[in-house]
């Protein structure tokens, strides 16, 4: 093999030695060998090149061109001329793969999937590594600074992984950057006619020969060595992305024969990933014999250890499982609680080390290598040990508290017979914190008063957004930026109320998990990855670690820290009840399935407008005055359908739901859904994706509707997040004429095309259509349901059949 020959191959090899270290962070290695291809591609326009012989500018810009070309066939050929020559299509193809490549490195742990965008940064990334190693090595004939590229991909696939990429891939990354400085050193000495060796045999150097390297491998060595040791530095320096809680992919094992320990986590990024899934995948099924499940959380783990930087679990040892596990801490005898059984499966591509079930679980039957740590009551994977498709059983109590058990329950007497992990409070935390959680509690009487506070402060009262696009964190600066924010999703309440909690006295931990899930009609109960949580728990003395929930709209306030209310729908019987009214009411009848939203919509009764109008009766019998009418009043149906729906619908929006007329009443979502259906006949699209209050500053910013009206955008944005996040939200007044100031402001600020169109031809018409959709949706799943409840014939065997 010539020396050239054999550099081209080094240039060839060492980025995809390199980019082998970026194997660990995808769950396929597909990516590899087309990378492999493309760039053999690549070097091989790169030796045509200099055999023109073309200038070396001119032969990096024809391998650049060729790397172009072929990613253009792999990822765009559908947008490109001949599959393979870019166009704009083309671009903006490869530009939207790349956008979603980025947004998906940054929402799912490792390893992630496969996804186009996330295989063109891969291959991309190491075409242009080859095409610089290949310049530096090959054309220009410096192989020692291309180890600057090899380092830098080096360090991406170190600071994305735990703990750096490992030994096995530095050493390959190394040995690459190694085969190029040799095959360069012999290459260039190789021009001189011979290779030259060291000293002869016996110790006499030949004629012409020297013992020592010359100045060029002398550099690159030394070069290689300071390339080397920064790609053992430089992932020190870089964030990481843990291996998570919810997400899977190994993280801790616990030791064997019963004992060994289980580590800290953090499980921030894989607790957010969960939560932004574009797919809400099933990661688990379970049945249970609980009448409600409201309060059926599947907890992971706990996060008792806040050292100023992150929370996490304490390091602790881990038994074998027990047959029945010990009783749970604090709780006494005069709390009612309730024993249930819960049969849990896993989904096969679900890896997690810790196995989740109910708290507290009394026992477990599970297969496979567990061990049970006993102070958080979790149980871990032993070695390889995860729950892969994993089939258990768990019995685990509901513990029922009362307000009142719970008020004169002493949660700060409690911090002393805990480990001083639940009750720390590292020196860094902001003085913010506790200042603000003293302002909130001001007044409280007992503890169970000032964690009631602190969760309705941040669920209901302090203006908190819920947002899972924020960046996570858990440090005590980040408890700080929340509480000035107040944007966050459960990970940033849990550990703030937790936070808070402890500069109160009150023994406090988060806990990672699941809410209950959705119900399945086979009786099953559906757990998504968007049903990720975290919430904190406190410590009462005789009912021991007690859930809260401080994040708006999600999981399920508790009903002990509810206020207690006398009943007033308990039948009086000096009173007579007063019968239904004869007269139908005009207004559609709600659909009990139809979820909290649209009933306050007033969407409920019937999925296309007008489906209860009275039908024509009778007719003329005559069939060309019939074809005749139907001719002129299918088209006017056509032209003034659109306008009459919006009457009516927003004459059922702005309808109070007592039937007054002053106002009140009125269901704020179907006020707010009135205004921004009007934003949208006048040419301002909806945004769902925001909350009320960011939908509000968009409309105020893009329509300009004056001072009154924007005043009116924003109470019904605030009337709106009362409506979703207050247990019991009031009417409020007024709504409906704040629908009429925003409504004649942007009439006002319209042209009369505009204007006409929003009369005519309302683009919030569309709702008719994905009405119609939806409720021919049902219909199909009703059929379905209704074919498999049909009982099947039976199986007819005779003589011809063949049985087993």
């Amino acid at each position: 093999m010539s020396g050239r020959n054999g550099i081209v191959l080094a240039a060839w090899a060492a980025p995809l030695l390199a980019s082998a270290s970026l194997l660990p962070l995808v769950d396929r290695s597909a990516w590899l060998v087309q990378a492999a291809v493309l760039l053999g591609l690549m070097a091989g326009t790169g030796v045509a090149a200099r055999r023109v012989p073309l200038a070396r500018p001119l032969t990096v810009g024809a391998q650049f061109i060729v790397g172009t070309l072929l990613l253009t066939l792999l990822f765009a050929r559908e947008e490109a001329l001949l599959g393979f020559l870019p166009t704009p299509g083309s671009i903006r193809e490869l530009a939207t793969l790349i956008s979603g490549g980025v947004q998906d490195v940054g929402r799912f742990t490792s390893p992630a999937p496969l996804t186009d965008g996330i295989a063109l940064l891969l291959v991309g990334g190491v075409l242009a590594v080859g095409l610089l190693v290949d310049a530096f090595a090959v054309t220009y004939r410096l192989a020692a600074p291309a180890g600057l590229p090899l380092l830098a991909l080096y360090s991406v696939a170190a600071g994305l992984s735990e703990g750096g990429a490992g030994a096995l891939w530095f050493g390959l990354a190394g040995a690459g950057y190694l085969v190029l400085l040799l095959a360069e050193s012999r290459e260039r000495l190789a021009r001189w006619g011979r290779v030259f060796g060291g000293p002869a045999h016996g110790g006499a150097s030949p004629a012409g020969s020297t013992g020592t390297p010359g100045a060029p491998a002398r550099s690159g060595r030394r070069i290689g060595a300071v390339a080397l040791g920064l790609a053992l530095v430089v992932p020190l320096a870089l964030p990481s992305l843990g291996t998570g809680l919810l997400g899977g992919g190994p993280g801790r094992g616990g030791g064997g024969g019963g004992g060994g320990t289980i580590s800290a986590v953090n499980p921030l990024v894989s607790l957010q990933n969960s939560l932004n899934q574009p797919e809400n995948r099933e990661v688990l099924k379970y049945r249970t014999n609980a009448t409600e499940t409201d309060d059926l959380y599947l907890r992971i783990v706990s996060l008792d250890q806040f050292d100023g930087t992150s929370w996490k679990p304490a390091g602790r040892r881990v038994t074998d499982v027990p047959g029945r596990l010990p009783p749970p801490p604090g709780l006494a005898g005069a709390v009612p609680v309730t024993e249930i059984a819960t049969n849990v499966s896993a989904a096969d591509w679900y890896v997690q080390d810790w196995l989740p079930m109910p708290y507290p679980a009394t026992r477990v039957e599970v297969p496979g290598d567990w061990r049970f740590e006993p102070v958080g009551r979790t149980l871990v994977g032993d070695g390889d040990q995860t729950t892969r498709g994993a089939q258990y059983s768990v019995d685990s109590l509901l513990v029922r508290p009362s307000a009142a058990q719970l008020s004169v329950a002493d949660s700060s007497a409690a911090a002393q017979t805990l480990p001083d992990e639940f009750s720390a409070v590292p020196d860094s935390l902001p003085a913010v914190v506790e200042q603000t959680a003293r302002q909130v509690t001001r007044g409280a009487e007992n503890d169970y008063e000032r964690a009631v506070r602190l969760q309705d402060w941040f669920a209901q009262e302090g203006g908190f957004t819920y947002d899972t696009q924020v960046r996570a964190g858990s440090g005590s600066q980040a408890v700080a930026r929340f509480l000035r924010d107040k944007e966050g999703f459960c990970v940033h309440f849990s550990f703030a109320m937790a936070s808070m909690a402890r500069t109160l006295g009150m023994p406090s931990r988060v806990a990672v998990g699941f809410t209950p899930g959705t119900a399945k009609s086979s009786g099953e109960m559906s757990v998504g990855l968007r049903d990720a949580h975290a919430w904190p728990e406190l410590f009462f003395e005789g009912i021991g670690w007690t859930r809260f929930e401080p994040t708006p709209n999600r999981g399920s306030v508790p009903d002990y820290t509810r206020p207690e209310v006398p009943d007033s729908e308990v039948d009086d019987p000096e009173q007579p009840e007063e019968s239904e009214p004869a007269t139908p009411s005009a207004r559609p009848s709600d659909d009990p399935n139809c979820p909290r939203a649209e009933r306050a919509l007033g969407e409920c009764g019937s999925d296309a407008p007008d489906a209860g109008a009275a039908a024509g009766g009778g007719g003329p019998p005559w069939g060309t005055l019939l074809g005749a009418a139907a001719g002129v009043l299918l088209p006017a149906a056509a032209l003034l359908g659109p306008m009459l729906w919006r009457r009516r619908a927003r004459a059922l929006r702005l309808t109070p739901a007592g039937g007054g007329t002053d106002g009140r009443g009125v269901p704020a979502l179907a006020a707010w859904r009135e205004m921004t259906d009007t934003a949208w006949d006048h040419g301002i699209r909806p945004d769902e994706a925001l909350t009320p209050r960011r939908a509000a500053e968009r409309l105020v910013r893009l329509a300009e509707p004056g001072a009154e009206a924007a005043e009116a955008v924003h109470r019904l944005a605030g009337a709106v997040e009362q409506e979703l996040y207050a247990p019991r939200p009031a009417p409020v007044a007024g709504l409906a004429e704040d629908v009429g100031r925003v409504r004649a402001a942007l009439r006002l600020r319209a042209s009369r095309r505009t204007r006409l169109r929003a009369l005519l031809l309302p683009r919030s018409a569309v709702r008719v259509r994905w009405a119609a959709a939806d409720h021919w949706g049902r219909l199909r799943e009703r059929g379905r349901g209704a074919s498999a409840r049909l009982p099947r014939p039976p199986r007819l065997r005779g003589r011809g059949a063949q049985g087993g």
